[in-house]
């Protein structure tokens, strides 16, 4: 997922990809962890920074690359550029910040009034965390037991601005209070997968919803106008790099595992740049 991105801020720069435009590289264990835990009929929706998540969700470099360039085969027809994105059991890429929580509670609504299996994941930042309809949205959710996993990706910044100078208390996990909450290393995605299969597992017994708060982190700004370095330094993210990056913590894994080898990993990392370049 990381040569995508990287890739768009390469577009974006020589104007190819216009408008906004938000990458997600740094926090590719969130949606890949997310993804390996729910079923491909379960339902999830999420804000502007889409793009990793439109890509698991079953959309395609070529759809996604596509849009972002704003063409007919677009997978949103070229109409939604990068912040509204859709694919089947997939809601977005919402604009407005937090507007997609109680969204994903209507989508938890529908699967618990159709009888069904199926449960919604509601994804939001530690910025729009302090937006007064989730609290509402947390409220409904809990009353009527509705299938939802709320997940807080905590990145630590919202636009431009640190978590501890934006919210009173950073303990996102428990800002539901009557909802029970998991803190969980968002930059490894054996923990993502985990806490996430726990969390579907009590919303399909039908214990109601369920707040996960995944510290990670982005390694770029809060979009391509923010050069993401005004407010943190350019060693702080380096250290992120080099200490938690999802991929490189899973591919050290992988290799001292002796579940891949150099040679393995070295071929798909061929592939990915080889299918980006000729999306492009």
């Amino acid at each position: 997922m990381l040569d995508p991105m990287l890739k768009a801020d390469q577009l974006y720069k020589q104007k190819i990809i216009r408008g906004f435009c938000h990458l997600y590289d740094g926090q590719e264990a969130c949606a890949v962890g997310i993804e390996a835990s729910i079923k491909p009929t379960d339902h999830l929706i999420t804000a502007y920074r889409a793009h990793g998540y439109t890509l698991t969700r079953g959309g395609t470099v070529k759809g996604i690359m596509a849009e972002l360039t704003g063409r007919r085969g677009g997978i949103a027809k070229g109409k939604g550029g990068s912040m509204h994105m859709y694919c089947k059991n997939f809601y977005g890429g919402n604009g407005i910040v937090g507007a997609q929580v109680p969204l994903g509670a209507g989508v938890a609504l529908a699967c618990r009034y159709k009888g069904t299996d199926e449960l919604c994941v509601c994804l939001y930042g530690d910025g729009a965390a302090n937006q007064g309809q989730i609290f509402e949205t947390y409220n409904m959710a809990a009353l009527w037991k509705l299938p939802v996993i709320f997940i807080c990706e905590n990145n630590r910044y919202g636009m431009g601005t640190s978590v501890e100078r934006a919210a009173a208390s950073t303990d996102y996990l428990k800002r539901g209070e009557f909802i029970p909450g998991l803190r969980v290393d968002g930059m490894d995605i054996l923990c993502v997968w985990e806490a996430t299969r726990f969390a579907a597992e009590h919303c399909r017994a039908g214990k109601g919803p369920i707040l996960m708060e995944l510290q990670t982190y982005r390694y770029h700004g809060h979009s391509m106008s923010d050069p993401g370095v005004s407010y943190r330094t350019r060693e702080e993210i380096q250290e992120v790099r080099s200490k938690s990056d999802p991929i490189s913590l899973l591919k050290e894994r992988l290799l001292s595992n002796n579940m891949a080898s150099v040679e393995e990993l070295k071929e798909i990392d061929v592939e990915v740049r080889k299918e980006i370049e000729d999306m492009r």
